[in-house]
């Protein structure tokens, strides 16, 4: 469900940036359907994963100082808050309305780039070796069924409202076409996002402590047992003597930036990340702009003057 939601607040903006521009960037002369500026455009599509970076960073490391827990907890609750004020966003204007809606959707990202990696690490931690692909595999899908589910929302409350307020088409009557009510549209969509994350914090907050992390981290064998024990509801001895000798080892102690991190697992690290980051070129852009050149350049949608919003 972290992952759902992960996907579903970061993919949802990409379908409401064609509407935003009909109601705050009309054309002055009527004659065009309002569009938004290209780089306020760029602006609301990236700066949640500006967030998204700074909030991966961060939350890493606290996640590696605090245990992953808490930290998940923090990242549910400031998605919520983010989500729903992204819909609440306010101002006189245009810009004010944008403005705030690009605060809000940093933060929003900065809590998603806490969850994203905290709910990877956290299933490999708690699954076993034969199961942990598959498992892996299934926390990763849920990103394509929270993009779908951002389709599907959007479909229908623009259904909804299309069906109580029959607006025209752009061509037939500029003014009418933008009715003062789809202003709601978009903040429902955008605001859904909090639905699934909240109904999912007191799950998390039931789970223990991961017991790869509480065992090699905090270094308490007995209640990683413990833990482990009532989530797979078998009982488990606690090896206090392995787990002790494992921290103590020399040969395993090194950081991240070290050059014995480097010779073990550095090409492994930049095979992964390299082939991550080339993947996420074409996916979140293809994503990000699918509303506003993908689909109408292959012919997926009719011209925008022959539409209501």
């Amino acid at each position: 469900m972290g992952f759902f939601t992960d996907a579903y607040d970061l993919f949802s903006i990409s379908l409401v940036t064609r509407l935003l521009g009909r109601i705050y960037y009309p054309d002055p002369n009527g004659k065009q359907p309002g569009t938004l500026p290209i780089n306020v455009l760029a602006a609301v599509n990236a700066v949640a994963f500006c967030g998204t970076l700074a909030g991966q960073l961060f939350f890493g490391w606290l996640g590696d100082n605090m245990g992953r827990k808490k930290v998940y907890g923090i990242t549910l609750i400031m998605m919520v808050i983010s989500s729903l004020a992204s819909g609440l966003s306010f101002g006189y204007e245009a810009k004010g309305v944008l403005a705030t809606l690009c605060f809000f959707r940093f933060w929003l990202g900065f809590g998603v780039g806490g969850d994203y990696p905290l709910s990877a690490t956290i299933m490999s931690e708690y699954a076993n070796k034969k199961t942990r692909g598959a498992f892996m595999a299934a926390v990763f899908a849920m990103q394509g069924i929270g993009i779908l589910a951002s389709g599907i929302i959007s479909l229908v409350v623009s259904a909804g409202f299309e069906h109580k307020y029959h607006p025209p088409a752009f061509v037939d009557d500029p003014e009418r076409s933008v009715p003062v009510e789809a202003d709601y549209i978009w903040r429902i969509i955008l605001m859904f996002g909090a639905i699934p994350a909240a109904m999912t914090y007191y799950w998390r907050m039931q789970m223990p402590e991961t017991a790869r992390y509480t065992a090699l981290v905090v270094n308490d064998a007995r209640q990683a047992a413990k833990d482990i024990s009532r989530v797979l509801q078998v009982e488990l001895a606690a090896e206090e003597e392995k787990v002790e000798k494992f921290v103590q080892d020399e040969r395993l102690n090194f950081g991240l930036f070290s050059w014995k991190f480097a010779r073990i697992y550095g090409l492994r690290l930049l095979g992964t990340t390299s082939t991550w980051f080339f993947l996420d070129i074409a996916f979140y852009s293809q994503n990000l702009f699918r509303r506003t050149c993908l689909l109408p350049s292959v012919g997926f949608l009719r011209p925008t003057d022959e539409r209501n919003p």
